[in-house]
């Protein structure tokens, strides 16, 4: 009767083991499995259901144990070797993954083997062995066709690539994979309308079929449980397609529009990331959570297989924001990486970039020397398409262009990176090209720049005006040096000019700045109706967002306003000019930021200046104004920070002390004692 009890239970619990695995609940099943185990060790059927689970799992290091017991007190069960190998090869023992494969001889399984060698060839980098390989397996396997478009793409025979993977879509329909890499060749192509369709279609295939991924739900704001690195979502393809998806539209400068593909990806913790997304990821945050971005990419770059991108990435993030030992040490600890995953060109550029923090003579020099060659080489580029075109030969130009582009290529552009392609026997790259002359003039001008050497930096961009003239960044640049230099101002509008009515419709879409010093231009050259009715637009604009979006802080009229304000404390009229000034902050609650306060201060520091040395008086009523706006500013300021501390800051700042409340009472105190109150 007892055994009939323990059969029954026994019974019951083999129905709930599979049901889970039916229902696809691997880790409840797992669970329950290693329990039994620790009952019976050798269970055959306890070890194979826990090794099928695992392998579901992505956990290929535990099903290899599994698998490797199972073969050992099951010899004759060739198929659990074969499943052994095949593990080894998923967890990326490669070597061990060979030396199992080996052991295989049956000549039933020699189709299975040959594809697992190639797979381990192709995980290892060795395409001329992979392609052997390839080659000995059957030709009417389609999955045969699929490997052999997968070392196409790695060969960069890309058209090659999606015509084998536009026949395979016929033959199996939408299979994410073949979807995936189809849309991979087109991105290489830099065809990517084509690679979104076909992304689009991955993503729809994965909604439908894969309900429980809870896809999208992030970007919408819906909460929901994590999911594991099961094989659904591997087979999926989803995780690919929308880092592919993101990258297109970094490229594209839709920044918003990646960030969102990120977040429609399966929710799931930090520690289950592929390294793809949480490079992709730590990226795409830069702005908004530079420590945990910098974070992400140190632990990725301490990995074995780490993105590619990952290293140039980091590099050029020290250099922005001003960490240029921390890259220093890098490239220094990471001497092979240099050669392996950096162009000659931006080795140089990031040499240059970190010398400039020692040494501006030598890195001046350094820019100098590479801009003269990079000129040469345009020079040489341009006259090639133009004679290719006058020969009326297409090929040829279209060559001499792409030559171009790469010769144009931005050292200083973050690249989001995608997964490489997805063979049947496996399952991680682009280059955008565009503007490579353009930062090293420009990093070289900015020495000048910080030096405030503006007829200077006025003859560097002479120099390269027929080479950056449609460029609106160097527009952008010569404003602002002819801005600098006072004597300039009309000169400055018919650079700022342009920049301005070319998005005059969208006026909140250029930089405050611009718009500010283009207002004073015109004030500066009797233009003061152009002036107002620039700034009337902005005050329309402005309107109309915080009608629909009544918490959204704007700074633009705020900023046009304290840049007059300051120009008239700067010609010695504070008392209009500070009056600007405290206008410029109303309402406190949505103008008082970082930024604006770092500006207002300034001028009541050079009045507090001038009145100390009795250089100027002002009315009772502006000094009663003055002390109601620091009221004010005490108020609204308590939550807004003086300085907005750096991502890798080691002893942060005292907190009661980083904010405008602070000092403005100390600004008070001030005033209050030179104004004799």
């Amino acid at each position: 009767m007892a055994t009939s009890q323990h059969d029954g239970a026994d019974g019951q619990l083999t129905r709930h083991v599979y049901t889970l695995i039916k229902t696809h609940r691997y880790l409840e099943a797992s669970e329950i499995l290693d329990e039994k185990l620790t009952l019976y060790p050798k269970s055959r059927p306890a070890l194979s259901l826990s090794a099928f689970c695992y392998y579901h799992l992505q956990c290929f290091e535990m099903a290899a144990e599994q698998y490797e017991i199972l073969q050992e007190n099951y010899p004759d069960v060739d198929e659990y070797r074969l499943y052994y190998a095949h593990c080894l090869y998923k967890s990326g023992a490669y070597q061990d993954a060979t030396k199992a494969s080996f052991m295989l001889d049956q000549p039933s399984m020699n189709s299975k083997v040959l594809q697992l060698q190639a797979g381990i060839k192709f995980a290892e980098g060795d395409y001329p062995a992979c392609r052997t390989l390839v080659e000995q397996c059957p030709q009417d396997s389609m999955d045969t066709e699929i490997n052999l478009g997968c070392l196409a793409l790695k060969e960069k025979k890309y058209e090659e690539a999606c015509e084998i993977f536009h026949r395979a879509l016929e033959v199996v329909g939408k299979v994410p994979d073949v979807s995936y890499n189809l849309a991979l060749s087109y991105y290489y192509l830099q065809q990517e309308p084509a690679a979104v369709k076909h992304l689009a279609n991955v993503i729809e295939t994965a909604i439908q079929n894969y309900p429980e991924l809870s896809i999208g739900l992030g970007t919408e704001g819906i909460e929901s449980r994590t999911v594991e690195n099961t094989l659904q979502l591997h087979e999926s393809a989803v995780i690919e397609a929308f880092n592919l998806k993101a990258a297109i539209l970094w490229l594209g400068k839709n920044f918003t529009g990646a960030r969102e593909c990120l977040t429609d990806l399966p929710p799931r913790h930090d520690e289950d990331l592929d390294p793809v997304s949480l490079h992709n990821s730590a990226l795409s945050n830069m702005e908004e959570k530079p420590a945990e971005g910098f974070e992400k990419l140190q632990f990725l770059l301490q990995q074995d297989n780490f993105p590619p991108e990952t290293f140039g990435n980091l590099l050029l993030l020290y250099c922005k924001y001003g960490y240029y030992n921390a890259a220093a040490d890098v490239l220094a600890e990471n001497t092979t990486l240099q050669y392996k995953l950096l162009s000659p060109f931006l080795l140089e550029f990031l040499e240059t970039l970190i010398s400039q923090d020692t040494s501006k003579e030598e890195a001046f020099r350094r820019y100098d020397e590479m801009a003269v060659d990079l000129a040469e080489q345009l020079r040489r580029f341009t006259k090639k398409v133009q004679e290719s075109r006058g020969n009326r030969d297409d090929d040829s130009a279209k060559k001499a262009i792409q030559e171009y582009d790469e010769c144009m290529e931005n050292p200083e552009r973050y690249r989001l990176t995608c997964s490489m392609p997805r063979p049947p026997i496996s399952g991680e790259h682009k280059k955008c090209l565009e503007e490579k002359f353009m930062p090293v003039l420009m990093h070289q001008a900015k020495i000048y720049w910080d030096m405030q050497n503006y007829p200077a930096l006025e003859k560097i961009f002479r120099k390269s005006v027929d080479k950056c003239n449609d460029q609106e960044a160097w527009k952008l640049n010569v404003a602002h040096t002819l801005f600098m230099q006072d004597n300039k101002y009309k000169e400055a509008i018919n650079f700022y000019e342009p920049i301005v009515k070319k998005h005059f419709e969208e006026l909140l879409s250029v930089s405050a700045i611009v718009l500010a010093n283009l207002c004073v231009s015109y004030i500066m050259t009797s233009h003061n109706e152009e002036a107002e009715e620039l700034m009337r637009r902005i005050e329309k604009e402005e309107e109309q967002i915080a009608y629909e979006h009544p918490d959204r802080k704007l700074y633009h009229l705020c900023i046009v306003n304290l840049v007059i304000g300051t120009l008239y404390c700067a010609k010695g009229n504070y008392e209009f000019g500070i009056s600007r000034v405290m206008k410029s902050l109303e309402p406190y609650s949505r103008k008082l930021g970082t930024d604006t306060w770092y500006y207002t201060k300034r001028c009541f520091l050079s009045l507090l200046e001038s009145m100390s040395k009795q250089m100027v008086f002002l009315p009772d009523s502006v000094i009663r104004d003055v002390l109601a706006f620091f009221s004010h500013i005490e108020t609204h300021g308590l939550k807004v920070p003086v300085v907005v501390e750096a991502p890798l800051t080691v002893e942060p700042m005292h907190k009661g002390r980083n904010t405008v409340t602070y000092e403005v009472r100390f600004l008070r105190h001030l005033f209050v004692t030179i104004s004799g109150l």
